[in-house]
């Protein structure tokens, strides 16, 4: 027989797939719920491309620039009733407008070795006024932890040399129309510091232990 050629296709999987059977027992609200969670990966995606590009040209933005939300989702063939654009919005402005203001860079990738490192939605050292900022951006409504930002600030002690006793840190997250702040204590770093170091160092004994 000759089968017809799907190429394009692999590697990916169908919203009303064989192996996500589970959708055949799903009511018309959770089909229709599911149906419109799949794009939030996407959505955070290009939200996070879009913030990215303003804060490398240095452009600030405001309440009118909704379709530049619009047109970014449009493109991305996301469906209009999967996201509010609105809310979309009020997390996006002050995070884009703050790190510009800030002079921070966006999508930084802090690196301690293959098995650990991460990239950060804007991050900036300054050496003179001896402080250390890290804004993340969220696009999804579940709650977000501080241990993320945690984790880049040791990584980024741990690539570069520093010491997180000779600088001040501020952790900034954008999520559900607010801004939380934290300014953790330096031993909170050292502590995620050594964990790092530690997990890594168990990760090389087990390969060790399999002669690789």
């Amino acid at each position: 027989m000759q089968w017809n050629d799907h190429h394009q296709l692999e590697g990916k999987h169908a919203f009303l797939g064989a192996s996500n059977f589970h959708w055949v027992n799903w009511t018309d609200s959770i089909f229709e719920n599911r149906y419109y969670s799949q794009f939030s990966t996407i959505i955070g995606t290009t939200i996070h491309e879009l913030a990215h590009d303003c804060i490398l040209n240095r452009t600030k933005i405001n309440k009118h620039d909704k379709h530049l939300i619009e047109i970014s989702l449009y493109h991305a063939f996301v469906p209009k009733d999967a996201y509010d654009p609105d809310a979309i919005l009020t997390n996006l402005i002050p995070f884009v407008n703050d790190a510009i203001g800030y002079h921070m860079s966006s999508e930084i990738l802090l690196y301690y070795n293959s098995y650990c490192f991460g990239t950060c939605d804007a991050i900036l050292f300054n050496e003179k006024d001896k402080i250390l900022r890290i804004h993340d951006l969220k696009t999804g409504t579940t709650t977000a932890h501080f241990e993320q930002l945690l984790i880049y600030a040791a990584l980024f002690c741990l690539e570069y040399h520093k010491n997180p006793r000779h600088f001040a840190t501020e952790l900034r997250i954008y999520q559900n129309f607010e801004i939380s702040i934290n300014t953790p204590d330096p031993s909170e770093i050292e502590s995620f510091m050594k964990l790092i170091q530690n997990r890594s160092q168990l990760i090389l004994s087990y390969l060790e232990r399999e002669g690789r």
